[in-house]
């Protein structure tokens, strides 16, 4: 019974993440529709709440670690940090005996 229970919120929290990614790349689009200013910003302001409120639900569903390994996919800063570390690791010399 437990594994079942956790299994669903496992489900519902990455879930849960996955459907705020549209939201967020929705803000990306708002500045270029053709309203007015001021319902671009409550727009923008109503479509980055939800996608919070999403991301960090999903995100308790899913657990402290998992939410971390997944928040990290989405940091621009980690992007590239593993192409990194694989041409260091290879390009380091070796000595054959």
């Amino acid at each position: 019974m437990k594994i079942s229970k956790q299994n669903w919120k496992f489900k519902l929290g990455l879930t849960l993440v996955l459907v705020s990614i549209p939201f967020f790349l929705a803000l990306l689009v708002i500045p270029l529709l053709d309203i007015e200013s001021d319902l671009k910003i409550k727009l923008a302001a109503i479509v980055f709440i939800m996608t919070e409120v999403l991301f960090y639900t999903g995100g308790f569903l899913l657990g402290k670690e998992l939410f971390v390994k997944y928040k990290s996919y989405f940091n621009p800063k980690n992007w590239f940090k593993k192409c990194k570390e694989e041409n260091s690791e290879n390009t380091s010399p070796t000595i054959d005996e």
